[in-house]
């Protein structure tokens, strides 16, 4: 159950970042360290190896902060997918096809567009998660949207192409002396950090995650 609740509170984390417009605004809003805050959502372990999680009073200062009811953050919100018109909205895409959007970014009237709940830029691109390694915080089938004008932090979740092949790779940013690293959620993935090779380009930052209902 802490478990169930915890990834809870970690999505509801991002969508209360992305309201605020960044890490350091919400922490403003809410009185708290920015750099805690920072270490929560990227999960970073306490120097005694215990894992840092986001504690009830934490919670409470960040709803109270953006105006949102007592024990929201241990709901599951719903994802909206509408309404909108069809020509707007940022447009799904193939994960082969999100390699190339910061170089071709026509798409064919037919292509499927979705609403994002929060403000976001106009090259943002939505990815649907396939697969485990972004698990429990990103699960199979949620829906990531991607804002390729958004500075890559230490920290961020982004996405990067591949150069082998080009296709894009969905991962959390790790940046030490220089060196970037990419990172798997789920602790039980076979390789949870790998370095990113030189020229594997980061093609955008997660700004905001949904799940259909």
């Amino acid at each position: 159950m802490t478990r169930h609740i915890d990834r809870i509170r970690l999505k509801n984390l991002g969508r209360l970042i992305a309201e605020a417009g960044s890490v350091s605004a919400l922490a403003r809003r809410a009185a708290v360290s920015g750099a805690n805050l920072s270490h929560v959502r990227a999960g970073t372990p306490y120097p005694s190896g215990s894992p840092r999680r986001m504690g009830d009073r934490l919670a409470a200062k960040l709803e109270r902060a953006m105006g949102k009811p007592p024990g929201w953050m241990n709901e599951e919100q719903p994802f909206d997918t509408g309404p909108f018109a069809p020509d707007t909205g940022p447009p799904l895409l193939s994960w082969v096809r999100a390699g190339t959007w910061t170089e071709e970014r026509e798409l064919p009237a037919s292509a499927e567009r979705l609403h994002c709940p929060l403000p976001c830029g106009p090259n943002t691109f939505v990815l649907q998660v396939a697969g485990e390694s972004m698990a429990p915080l990103f699960p199979d089938g949620d829906y990531i949207f991607v804002d390729p004008d958004v500075p890559a932090e230490n920290g961020s979740y982004v996405v990067v192409r591949r150069p082998n092949d080009g296709a894009a790779t969905f991962k959390q940013l790790v940046v030490e002396d220089g060196r970037r690293f990419l990172k798997a959620a789920n602790p039980d993935w076979p390789e949870p950090i790998v370095e990113a090779e030189p020229d594997a380009a980061v093609c955008g930052v997660v700004v905001f995650q949904g799940r259909a209902m």
